[in-house]
């Protein structure tokens, strides 16, 4: 039986993750929650998620320059993926390299979280 392409897709993703995907993803499997499993380069649909966490419907995007000027296609991508129950954590490349620990408390934070919620951008 042939691979998916979805599949080969994501195995392509992870195998040139940025440095700063790759920083997250140690980051992710690092600090363990219970009942919490990350994935990388999950594909949703057409999309396919930096990071997602089924059991919580989050995703965790990582955005670096290669993201400006996509704000109204990322908008679109997230709002389509709430409606199908997913919530998209956005996370400029710039917060992680500056503070990594912040990064991961806002994350946390959105996984204990009785609602859920867009939760907004970390700034610096």
């Amino acid at each position: 039986m042939p691979i998916p392409k979805k599949t080969i897709r994501a195995r392509e993703l992870r195998r040139d993750a940025t440095p700063f995907e790759i920083q997250l993803w140690q980051m992710l499997r690092s600090h363990k929650m219970e009942g919490i499993h990350w994935r990388r380069q999950h594909p949703i649909g057409p999309y396919f998620a930096d990071f997602a966490c089924a059991t919580a419907k989050l995703i965790v995007e990582l955005d670096g320059n290669s993201h400006d000027g996509r704000e109204a296609e990322d908008a679109n991508r997230d709002a389509t993926l709430l409606e199908w129950g997913w919530t998209t954590l956005r996370i400029p490349n710039r917060d992680l390299m500056r503070d990594p620990e912040s990064v991961w408390r806002t994350i946390a934070i959105h996984l204990e979280s009785p609602t859920n919620e867009l939760m907004p951008k970390i700034e610096s």
